[in-house]
């Protein structure tokens, strides 16, 4: 291996730690996200002459392979017993929420789909995006094979509009659904700490063990879903391989070590930050800038239109306030942001069952963005 592609993997591996480093000594950066921090230095490298001209390759790896190994470190401390969490209220949210997203994408492809021949594959990671997360996203471009440019620039939306999103429901959410729905009858208050020590232990300490074995297990994973997805249609390979390896990660869950570990979803978010500065270094930003606008009108539509479509099923279904915004928000704009808007509600009962909905999504999203990408891939 050439001296300039090596320096580029140590700088594929090594970014995303400084990148947490940074959002742990800069409140600023934390605010950002670390996510998008990576899609601005990936982008801001990948204009310079600092990407060789041979790249390509290594940069097809890195991708390819992130992802992947990601997907089961994030599931692994998943639980079944999580639905537990759920009042019949949430439940209700969290379903009413993903039927809203899926009708506004399919709603939003009926409008748009003659702008873009491809549109069926980005229909598919926005449903992956609002029902689950990054993960997702991520997954589903590689399961589609969507370009890096479509996909840097779909995610670009997503992020900003997320942020408008959630701008929206910290300003006038609380007040402006108040008029609306019921108001929450639940008492306002922290969970157990049993409970809570179950759901966030994986920040309380670290273990070498404990990582290798994750990433040993995540890495078999890979393996075997690799092996079998080889055994398919050509066609079909990419998109068995992820499904195989989101279920098997689902299926670890049930191994008490890998669900117990602390680490599981700090090593998931570090394959994360791997692939996204790997992709937004392969963007030509000339070519992005040149987008067609109507990208963002369905973005647009499929954010705000499902959370209007929410709260209108809210009424019907008697569903409160504070549970609709932050179930919505759980999914919309993924599980890190929940204690954002229950401690802006000052409702911070809801945290755990807004979490609960989230990883909920980061496990069934993969399968429903396949799904509507390929039933909208059949309409035609």
């Amino acid at each position: 291996m050439q001296l300039s592609l090596i320096f580029l993997l140590m700088f594929y591996l090594a970014s995303p730690l400084l990148i947490k480093w940074a959002a742990r000594r800069f409140s600023w950066i934390d605010r950002l996200g670390t996510v998008l921090v990576a899609y601005v230095l990936g982008l801001i490298v990948g204009q310079t002459d600092f990407i060789p001209q041979n790249a390509a390759v290594l940069q097809e790896w890195v991708m390819n392979l992130s992802i992947p190994l990601a997907i089961p470190l994030l599931l692994f401390g998943s639980r079944l017993s999580q639905w537990k969490l759920l009042a019949k209220t949430g439940l209700t949210s969290m379903i009413l929420a993903m039927f809203s997203v899926l009708v506004m994408v399919v709603l939003g492809y009926a409008l748009f789909h003659d702008t873009n021949k491809e549109l069926w594959k980005i229909s598919g990671m926005l449903v992956g995006v609002y029902t689950g997360g990054t993960p997702n996203l991520a997954a589903l471009k590689l399961m589609l094979g969507v370009d890096e440019n479509t996909y840097l620039l779909t995610h670009t939306y997503d992020m900003i509009l997320s942020g408008f999103y959630l701008l929206f429901l910290l300003l006038l959410g609380q007040k402006l659904f108040g008029f609306i729905l019921p108001a929450f009858s639940g008492k306002r208050q922290e969970p157990s700490k049993q409970v809570h020590n179950n759901m966030v232990k994986q920040t309380n300490s670290k273990s070498i063990k404990s990582s290798v074995l994750l990433i040993v297990s995540s890495i078999l994973i890979v393996v075997i879903s690799a092996g079998a997805g080889s055994l398919v249609a050509e066609n079909l390979m990419m998109a068995t391989t992820m499904l195989l390896i989101t279920s098997l990660g689902m299926l670890g869950s049930a191994i008490p070590k890998l669900r117990n570990s602390p680490h599981g979803f700090d090593l998931g978010m570090y394959f994360i930050l791997v692939f996204s500065v790997a992709v937004s270094s392969m963007v030509n930003l000339g070519e992005m800038l040149h987008a067609s606008p109507q990208l963002i009108y369905y973005i647009t539509l499929v954010v705000f239109g499902s959370l209007t479509l929410h709260v209108g099923l809210a009424f019907f279904f008697k569903v409160d306030a504070e549970t609709v915004m932050v179930s919505s928000t759980a999914l919309i704009c993924s599980p890190p942001f929940v204690p954002v808007v229950a401690g802006a509600l000052n409702n911070r009962a809801l945290v755990l069952p807004g979490l609960s909905i989230g990883i909920i999504g980061y496990a069934v999203g993969n399968y429903l963005g396949f799904l509507v990408a390929s039933f909208l891939h059949w309409l035609g």
